[in-house]
């Protein structure tokens, strides 16, 4: 195991007193080693060719700049058959060779030297294990022989990458490395198997283990490749996670109209400071996610105590103390992978224990957030309030620096004192000055439903509850979105996140039906609807500006309690109308803009408020980017399988489908036609009638196998005029009596597209499992087969027709992997 850094040659200072040390015992032991061997054996320089050998079959281990190679093998077979300084000589040997080999980059000196260091101490750990009374069984002796190997070799690397990257040894071994210890035991097992052949029958026949090694080594290969995919997908889902964050973030820098982007602001101080403090990576993540989620508890402070113009009074004040300990029980119930939530809770504590909610003081706040509650204060002072102006920045930073040793930790405030300008400056540019969200949004007069609306009732005027209802709601309507904003994205299946969607927006807003209308050219149609109606809804297609839904989605504005009736009467059927009385529509918005309408239903008139119409905005455009990727990629998948011409599977589709077929028929023990089938003539038709006209010839045969094709079968275009038809269970004179009637209706075709017979087709047949063993061997097989048909149909026109004229016909074909390429040599007949 070695580590491969591109900047390992500018390490910190504790890091190159770690070196250091490695080094010093590492030539240490190379020199006693050097003064007490006499010679080395023959054993010794076969052991060191396989080693520097399987040097070169190295994997790159995914999260960390480190390489794993299956030379180890021979390590620790040479601690078992070898003296020490041949063990070290082929463990450093090995080592630097495997650094050197398809490096990425190339070594710095420094790498060199760790790496014969670190494997001459690795070395000597492992064959001082094996000599030690530990039983006289040899399998037991090697077993704890590689563990030991293995936990010098990992901790090494572990540490130097944890003291260059600033991050916790154990933390990058348990997460990084922890996980190919089974790889060195396995190699103890093959060490022992060296061991033993040794015995029985001579070192020689060491080579005869080079095969396993190479299984073992591409093994890991297989098996990393899977690791690196779901690492991406972890990734995605990481990125997926913080958008998420993100948005919830400008939910709540939206409800208070004056603070546009002071969340972000807040967020970029934080992470510049935490960085210049030196925080673990885990906490800094933490630092970043509560910069933004900080103030996520006011969402259950009524609106007229955050929006109030005014100081609060004594009671108030009580009642926006709640948020922190709101904040921080609903980021509880996110389970981050790092420690958001005390962050949270402390951001209003003070330096002497003066602030809430616990009273905490000095280092008893955790460092996240005193960080936050200090960037907090002075973007809050430097920002417009409903209460005061903007103070100057310079001024508003003396405020902030006057409160040091009281209210803020001096250490945090001297860094920021140091660096406040340059931090502005970055803050104003990563998040600019336009608000992210519309929070006052009015549909205005003008443009409305072709069918008009139905005249509204005044609505019911509902009393404010208390505030601890009104909190209690507003954190029970927060945790809903929370989750449904986590949970949409988790597939990408549109009707999976579909339906998700409707269940989660059930419980905070009662509806009787739910349609959910994407673009489609020039009208929406429906992508999902349930509830009463809903077969009624799936049935629409709404022109766009026409309906609710239509100019919802035309003007990009909401509508709140329009009437239903409009949209069912583009059925064109005067009979059918919807039970609904009521209705609200919000825009769904996508990358590319708006994508199409959400709409709820509800029996009863004016039965939606404002705060129905708030939530629903409040997750549209999450709603929306999801729905979008959705449909991207079950486009994108069709387009992947699907021939675009004929709309038949295409190749990859096929050999996909082949591989199962074979499967199957090997399982059930049945047999399995492949039917390859290539147009004859179809060359005249591109070049008497043009390309579009061979297209068209294409479709035609497309549809002509569907049509000859029984459910059970498989048809697709392999390339090209050729096809290929897969058959479960059929004899002989079907197969035959099909290539007829596709001949039949070929020539039948040709007749009334051209008004001339010149189209057939050859045929190749082959059988599973009588004609090959695989799938590739039956498709080479059946391929070949059809390649004779076209030569004797070549050949028997040329003779018929004494015709002086070169055909070029194919020879033979070729398949390699999953692609088939054919040999063309020209045969000439005349």
């Amino acid at each position: 195991m070695d580590v491969e850094k591109q900047d390992l040659g500018r390490l910190p200072r504790l890091a190159k007193l770690y070196v250091s040390a490695i080094s010093v015992c590492g030539f240490f032991i190379m020199a006693r080693c050097a003064v007490v061997h006499q010679a080395f054996h023959s054993q010794f320089f076969f052991y060191l060719a396989c080693a520097i050998l399987c040097s070169k079959f190295k994997v790159f281990l995914p999260g960390i700049t480190g390489t794993l190679s299956a030379s180890f093998i021979f390590v620790l077979a040479s601690a078992a058959d070898l003296n020490l300084a041949e063990t070290v000589a082929i463990g450093v040997v090995s080592g630097v060779t495997q650094l050197f080999i398809a490096a990425r980059k190339r070594p710095r000196h420094i790498q060199v030297v760790f790496t014969i260091a670190s494997q001459a101490v690795a070395s000597t750990l492992a064959y001082q294990t094996y000599l030690l009374p530990v039983g006289q069984s040899m399998a037991l002796r090697l077993f704890w022989t590689s563990i030991v190997y293995f936990l010098a070799n990992s901790w090494a690397v572990a540490i130097i990458l944890a003291l260059t990257e600033g991050k916790r040894s154990y933390r990058v071994w348990r997460v990084n490395l922890l996980w190919t210890a089974p790889h060195y035991v396995v190699g103890g097992g093959l060490a022992g198997l060296l061991h033993y052949w040794n015995q029985v029958a001579g070192w020689h026949t060491a080579v005869l283990v080079l095969p396993a090694v190479y299984l073992v080594h591409h093994s890991y290969q297989l098996y990393l490749a899977r690791v690196s995919e779901e690492q991406r997908h972890v990734g995605e889902i990481a990125d997926l996670h913080l958008r998420t964050i993100q948005a919830l973030a400008l939910a709540i820098d939206a409800r208070d109209g004056t603070t546009h982007g002071h969340l972000r602001r807040v967020q970029v101080y934080a992470r510049e400071l935490g960085r210049e403090l030196g925080l673990p990576e885990d906490e800094r993540q933490a630092l970043d996610a509560a910069a933004l989620l900080h103030d996520i508890g006011k969402l259950a402070v009524p609106e007229h105590i955050i929006s109030k113009p005014g100081k609060l009074t004594p009671e108030e004040f009580e009642i926006m103390k709640v948020h922190p300990v709101i904040g921080a029980e609903i980021l509880e119930s996110v389970h981050f992978p790092y420690p958001v939530a005390p962050i949270v809770l402390a951001h209003h504590e003070r330096w002497d224990g003066s602030g809430y909610p616990n009273g905490l003081r000095g280092e008893q706040i955790p460092i996240g957030a005193r960080i936050v509650a200090a960037v907090d204060c002075l973007d809050a002072l430097a920002s417009d309030r409903q209460y005061r102006r903007a103070l100057p920045l310079d001024e508003a930073m003396q405020r902030v620096r006057a409160e040091s040793g009281r209210s803020f930790d001096p250490r945090v405030v001297d860094v920021l004192q140091r660096r406040y300008r340059e931090l502005e400056g970055l803050a104003r540019k990563e998040t600019g000055e336009k608000s992210p969200l519309s929070t006052e949004i009015r549909v205005g007069p003008g443009v409305g439903p072709a069918a008009g609306f139905e005249l509204s009732q005044r609505a019911t005027v509902h009393t404010r509850p208390g505030f601890i209802t009104s909190i209690a709601d507003a954190r029970q309507e927060f945790q809903i979105l929370l989750e449904l904003t986590q949970e949409l994205g988790s597939s990408l299946k549109i009707n999976e996140t579909l339906a998700l969607l409707a269940s989660r927006l059930k419980a905070v807003i009662p509806y009787d039906g739910i349609a959910i209308y994407t673009v489609e050219g020039e009208h929406l149609v429906t992508q999902y609807a349930s509830g009463d109606d809903s077969a009624l809804f799936s049935s629409l297609e709404i022109p766009l500006g026409e309906g609710i839904s239509g100019w919802v989605t035309q003007n990009n504005k909401p509508m709140i309690n329009g009437n239903p009736s409009v949209e069912p009467g583009y059925l064109g059927d005067p009979k059918r109308f919807s039970v609904h009385r009521s209705a609200v529509s919000v825009p769904l918005s996508g990358l590319q803009g708006v994508i199409g309408a959400l709409t709820l239903y509800h029996h009863e008139k004016d039965a939606f408020t404002k705060d129905h119409l708030r939530i629903l905005l409040a997750v549209s455009s999450k709603a929306g980017l999801t729905i979008e990727n959705s449909l991207h990629f079950e486009q994108t998948d069709e387009k992947a399988t699907t021939d675009g011409l004929t709309g038949l599977p295409n190749a990859r589709s096929l050999l996909i489908r082949l591989d199962e077929a074979v499967g199957q028929a090997g399982r059930d023990q049945s047999r399995l036609a492949v039917l390859v089938i290539d147009m004859d003539g179809f060359k005249q038709v591109n070049d008497r009638f043009g390309h579009s006209a061979g297209d068209l010839v294409l479709k035609s045969t497309a549809d002509i196998l569907r049509r000859i094709c029984s459910e059970q079968d498989y048809a697709a275009r392999m390339g090209g005029d050729e096809f290929v038809v897969l058959i479960q269970g059929a004899v002989a004179a079907n197969i035959d009596g099909r290539v007829r009637q596709l001949n039949d209706l070929l020539a039948q075709t040709c007749r009334q597209l051209y008004g001339a017979d010149f189209l057939s087709a050859s045929a190749g047949v082959a059988w599973y499992p009588e004609d090959g063993a695989d799938a590739e061997e039956v498709l080479a097989r059946a391929d070949a087969r059809m390649y004779e048909t076209k030569r004797r149909h070549y050949s028997a026109l040329a003779q018929l027709s004494g015709a002086v004229e070169s055909f070029s016909v194919p020879t033979r074909p070729l398949v390699q992997g999953n692609m088939r390429r054919k040999a063309m040599q020209p045969v000439k007949f005349g």
